[in-house]
């Protein structure tokens, strides 16, 4: 059993929300929902009694704050705090992002190509310093901390250059509620200009020439529905309208080919799609619709010049689930004119495709890791590929994928490789020559060795027979299922998510070496909902099959202690967002499996969310959860595993459950409401709620005030696992 840790304040002391029930009724079904005043968010008693639950959560772990500066001060003594990333090549310039000892975000930064027939990115010659260029003839485009200053949030949402190097376009959030202002610097002269728009959603698409570019706002339940032209140097009232979208199941989205021929914009719902484009070189153009919506099928558009010909590469799942990728000509046309380059595979998902001048990449899964695959063009129209080739690494849990490769004629294409034990690397591959150069590999201070560590893939069985892998990584001196001797069981923080098709793929992580340097074990469950194996792992994972999910998440912990790399009372289970909504569900099923759980800005209480139409992101999600408003079976599928749905006077482990006040996808008050439950439900539940009162759903910003956050969460962790007061590395011995 984890040790027992003092607790300041008793359980009883915490904050006791008042009832005020508040009953509704749909499809003959009655619910009363005590607590839904809640989320009067401008409420005055609302945000007392959040800043009660903050203050309830601060004493209740006052004893952590010494492990929670340690944690904070090993992730910074472990990263290179003035660093740059490798420069990225657009047109005459090497663009890259720089970071400085002592500051929250960094700058913007780029210098000019010295020889056009060089694709090298450029080195520092030795390593950058805070107060000197990091790079001969280094320009400051944008200084973040500058333009943060005053504000306890800020969120660069994504910036521009324009077609004649001379403007950029950025975007900054100061709230957290992802509502973008758009801004507009004269680089020559270091000027903004007066061009200001508001209510935009990420950053804008520059046309062939610099004055006008798209965007897209949101409609007021945070759906990106429409896009607009802007000319520069008029007002955002004058902008024109190019592209609406009624249907509330979809988002719309503004981009442009890597060949910079074409504007594109993407209607896009769960499982439907459709493109309409523009010619980028006329200002003036209207869109034209490629292929008209087909309920269940998706597509993608990118434009090749293949054989010496224009035309449109199309990855879609109209031949199979796994995508399929198909050539067409750059105008109107139907499905059955696509004409298969790779045909559908059942054991390859096809997930992305960039067109470049002599060669394609794709994007693709297939064994459950991602892979980059190299189509090299040929000149025989009639047998485009000349060569088919996947870009492989050591590992057995290498991920890969496509970097930043913004130049269509560029011969190199920029290649990123992580797993759990590899810092994250930078390669830049040769397409023709295929030779691999290690661009840089994220540096990780005082002495860090892989070797030091060993990742696993582990497979669990859930109960309908489906085999779901794990991915597991411990220090090497911990102790293996099969080693000779008396070793005691591994702590482990299981983390999963599990929905939208999104795949938690092995990744390295800084701050995780604080777990692992203390004898805990960290392991990703690899549930259905997610992408991992394909297509169908996230069907099997969604709608009617949600339960799926959770099984398999429950699998996976059980699996875990049958094997003996674990114990229920030191197994920590973690998950945000939809994730959190699988932490909290599990919580309800099966609360002896964990020692405690981390719900990270969880949707917890998913029935009220779905039942609304009115929230940001409900009527989008209908592909994912079901239309409960409309679907008494799918009302009661969604009731019969929500978490606030499910509350019930259960053995609950101890629950961390974390959110931010301006989250506009899960919004604060579905934790604040199931926190409020479990408290007055479970009689012995002990569960925390923590709110940021200045973040959104990605949490607070800076990267300081980051690491302080995730110290936070990782000695509460620790402590669950009984690990608080071991050092790092640990001492024989000093494991629970």
């Amino acid at each position: 059993m984890p040790a027992e840790s003092p607790s300041p304040t008793p359980i009883a002391a915490a904050p006791i929300a008042a009832r005020r029930p508040v009953t509704t009724t749909h499809h003959g079904r009655t619910r009363t929902d005590e607590y839904d005043w809640l989320r009067a968010k401008d409420d005055p008693e609302v945000i007392a009694y959040l800043e009660a639950e903050n203050n309830h959560t601060q004493a209740r772990t006052a004893h952590l704050a010494d492990l929670r500066q340690q944690i904070f001060d090993e992730i910074k003594a472990r990263t290179l705090e003035t660093d740059l990333s490798v420069p990225t090549r657009v047109r005459g310039y090497w663009y890259y992002g720089r970071s400085f000892e002592g500051r929250q975000y960094g700058a913007s930064c780029r210098v000019p190509v010295s020889d056009p027939t060089d694709w090298a990115p450029p080195r520092p010659a030795e390593a950058a310093r805070p107060d000197e260029p990091a790079l001969p003839g280094e320009e400051r485009l944008l200084d973040l901390d500058e333009l943060a200053e005053g504000h306890e949030f800020f969120s660069l949402g994504g910036s521009s250059i324009s077609p004649d190097d001379r403007l950029l376009a950025y975007a900054t959030d100061l709230v957290g509620d992802e509502r973008y202002t758009v801004r507009v610097k004269d680089l020559t002269t270091g000027d903004l200009l007066p061009d200001e728009l508001t209510g935009v959603l990420g950053g804008v698409t520059w046309g062939a020439t610099p004055d006008h570019f798209y965007y897209s706002t949101i409609d007021e339940t945070w759906r990106p529905d429409r896009v607009w032209r802007h000319r520069l140097g008029t007002d955002q009232s004058a902008d024109e309208l190019v592209f609406h979208e009624p249907d509330g199941r979809y988002w719309v989205g503004v981009g442009r080919t890597r060949s910079r021929r074409y504007i594109v914009i993407a209607a896009s719902a769960r499982n439907t799609s459709e493109y309409h484009v523009l010619d980028a070189d006329d200002p003036t153009a209207e869109p034209w619709c490629f292929a008209d919506r087909e309920e269940g099928v998706e597509y993608s558009l990118d434009h090749a010049v293949i054989g010496g010909e224009d035309t449109f590469l199309v990855l879609h799942n109209a031949s199979g689930p796994e995508f399929e990728l198909a050539t067409a000509p750059p105008r109107p046309t139907p499905r059955a004119d696509w004409v298969p380059l790779l045909a559908h595979d059942t054991a390859v998902r096809l997930e992305d495709v960039d067109a470049y001048a002599t060669h394609l990449v794709v994007q693709q899964r297939s064994d459950g890791l991602p892979r980059v695959r190299i189509l090299e063009l040929g000149s025989d129209p009639e047998q485009p590929v000349a060569d088919d080739w996947l870009v492989e690494f050591p590992g057995e849990l290498a991920t890969s994928g496509a970097g930043s490769n913004p130049s269509f004629d560029q011969p190199t294409v920029r290649v990123g490789m992580t797993s759990m034990i590899q810092p994250s690397s930078v390669y830049d591959l040769d397409v023709r020559t295929r030779e691999r150069t290690l661009l840089k590999q994220a540096p990780v201070l005082g002495g860090y060795e892989p070797a030091d560590y060993a990742e696993h893939r582990l497979w669990a069985t859930a109960p309908d027979g489906v085999r779901v892998p794990i991915s597991l990584v411990v220090r090497k001196d911990a102790r293996v299922p099969g080693d000779a001797g008396d070793a005691q069981p591994v702590p482990i923080l299981l983390y999963g998510y599990g929905a939208y098709e999104m795949s938690i793929d092995p990744y390295f992580s800084v701050g995780r070496l604080s777990l692992l340097d203390r004898g805990a074990g960290f392991a990703i469950a690899h549930v259905r909902g997610g992408g991992e194996l394909g297509r169908h792992w996230y069907d099997d994972g969604k709608l009617a099959h949600k339960q799926h999910t959770f099984d398999d998440f429950v699998a996976c912990a059980r699996h875990l202690v049958a094997t003996g790399w674990t114990t229920p009372d030191v197994l920590i289970a973690e998950g945000a967002s939809a994730g959190g909504l699988l932490t909290g569900a599990v919580a309800n099923q099966a609360p002896d499996a964990f020692g405690g759980i981390v719900a990270g800005v969880p949707f917890v209480d998913a029935l009220t969310s779905m039942l609304d139409a009115s929230l940001p992101l409900t009527v989008t999600e209908y592909d994912e959860w079901g239309n409960p408003e409309a679907d008494p079976a799918a009302y009661d599928l969604i009731a019969s595993y929500a978490p606030y749905e499910n509350v019930a006077d259960l053995p609950y482990p101890p629950i961390l459950a974390e959110t931010s006040l301006n989250d506009t996808r899960v919004l604060y008050v579905e934790p604040a409401k199931w926190v409020a439950r479990l408290r007055a439900t479970a009689a012995r539940a002990d569960v925390l709620l923590r709110t940021e009162m200045a973040a959104g759903h990605g949490g607070v910003s800076g990267r300081y005030r980051a690491w302080h956050d995730r110290a936070f969460t990782l000695a509460w962790i620790l402590d669950r696992m009984g690990l608080a007061g071991v050092g790092t590395p640990p001492e024989p011995g000093a494991l629970p």
